[in-house]
Formats: C-alpha cells, structure tokens, sequence
C-alpha cells in the first residue's frame, strides 16, 4: 500500500516530462523561436533560451540574463566654452605684447589648444565679469559675484549631463543657485536697473519665488487652524479685561469729587 502511494506521484512525473518533452519536439520543427512554450500556460517563458539538441537525443535549457539592452541615446547640452577659439590666448598671456610675436610652437602652449579646463572657465568668467562689471577695477559688487556664479553653475549643470550621479557636483550646483537666487533678489530690491541689465546680459530668466515653501498636509492645516482658534480667544480675553478696565476708570470718573468717604458718613451719623 505505502509503495503504491510513493509510486503514483513518480508516474506522474514522469508522464509530465513526456508531454512537455513532446511540446517541445513539435514546437523546435516550426522554429526555434516556439521551442519557448510551456505546455501549461502556452505563453513564452522568459528565462529560457530556444531548445537545443545533442547527439544522444537529450535537450537542455539555458537560463537567459538578457544583458544586451538598446543604449540610449543621450541628449546633447551645449557648452558655454564653445565660443572661446582654439587661438585664443591664456588669461596670464593676454596683456603680453611678445606673446603675438613668438613662434608658432610657443603660440600654442600659451593659446587654448594645449589649455586645462580650469584655465577655459577662467577666460569664461572674464568674459561674464566684464559684461556687467560696474568698472574695469570693479572685482567684488554683486554683479560680479553673480556672473562668477553663472559661469560656475553652467559649467556644474554640463559635467551633470555626462555624470548624472555625481552628488557632490549636484550639491555644490544646488548651492550655488540658492547663493544666485538671494544676490538677485537684493539687486532686484535695492538696484533695479542693474538687475534688469545683469538678467540681459547674462542671459538668466529669473523667477520669483513663492510665498511659502512649506508642503500643505492635514496634519499642517490642523495645526493652523487650532493655532488661529486660540490666538482669536486670546485676543478676545484681552479686550474683555481692557474692557474692564476702561469701566472702572469711568466709574470712577463719574462719582461726585465732594462726597464724604463712606468711614467719614458713619462716623457721622
């Protein structure tokens, strides 16, 4: 009896593998693409490859990991250094006059073609300073500091196009923005038309920002309103006790300055 028991689900087993094994034979002569059906569900199955054959009639399976994948294609962000030529001289070699007169070996060491990236955002924040500089010597108004900022930020948001999961990077951009954002706001407020002049010339949209920046919940508004309630019944007491205090200085206004205090009429009568 306990035999026949373990011998019915062996049986079963076996008669299962059969059938699929039958499937299979069937769907590999339409193709190799059919070999993937499973007899049960009739859908493909994704971690298994086309069936293959040996020469002893066995089939095997091999799980698939699917690494080939379509590469995206990545969006293209100009660079702001894209206007600075390749004969440009360096920022140190600019106000030399031997510089223009030397060969054509040294002109290139000293021209941005041999340059560092570093040595490119200087000229480039140069440039920016010099659009909106108040003078020639002027290094430290709120201009310059917002250009210096503008040329840092762009150059954050090109290095974050190829490098998307550079933190660090991101933060300092972030940072940088805040910085931008309260220079703006004071030009805007104290010197208008040198902030309309920096917005133009640096090419900056400026947004204003809103009113709150706190995220509305319910547990938020719960709180406002029972805030709003007790400061509403706080105020109320206040004026019952002025109003208090306004009647009795009134009362005692109105009683007669030539009445007798009351100890003087008792001791009287």
């Amino acid at each position: 009896m306990a035999l026949s028991k373990a011998i019915k689900p062996v049986s079963f087993l076996l008669r299962e593998c059969s059938e699929t094994l039958a499937v299979r034979t069937n769907c590999l002569a339409f193709g190799p693409k059919y070999a993937r059906y499973s007899v049960s569900t009739a859908r493909p199955l994704i971690n298994w490859t086309p069936v293959t054959t040996h020469t002893d009639g066995n089939f095997t399976s091999q799980p698939v990991r699917f690494y080939a994948r379509a590469a995206r294609k990545k969006q293209e962000f100009p660079s702001q250094l894209q206007d600075l030529p390749p004969s440009m001289l360096k920022l140190e070699y600019a106000a030399v006059p031997l510089a223009q007169t030397t060969s054509d070996v040294v002109k290139k060491l000293i021209s941005l073609e041999l340059a560092s990236h570093g040595e490119k955002l200087r000229l480039k924040e140069e440039q920016l300073i010099s659009k909106v500089q108040r003078d020639k010597n002027d290094r430290t108004s709120t201009e310059v500091k917002v250009a210096v900022l503008t040329a840092r930020i762009r150059n954050y948001q090109e290095h974050l196009q190829k490098h998307p999961k550079d933190k660090a990077n991101k933060r300092r951009m972030l940072m940088s923005i805040d910085r931008r954002k309260k220079k703006l706001k004071f030009l805007r407020r104290t010197r208008y038309d040198a902030f309309e002049k920096v917005c133009q010339e640096l090419g900056i949209a400026y947004t204003f920002p809103p009113d709150y920046y706190r995220r509305v919940t319910k547990r938020w508004l719960a709180k406002k309103a029972l805030c709003i309630k007790i400061f509403k019944e706080a105020q109320r007491k206040r004026a019952e006790r002025r109003n208090k205090v306004k009647q009795a200085a009134s009362q005692a206004k109105i009683e007669p300055s030539g009445a007798p205090p009351p100890e003087t009429q008792e001791t009287a009568v």
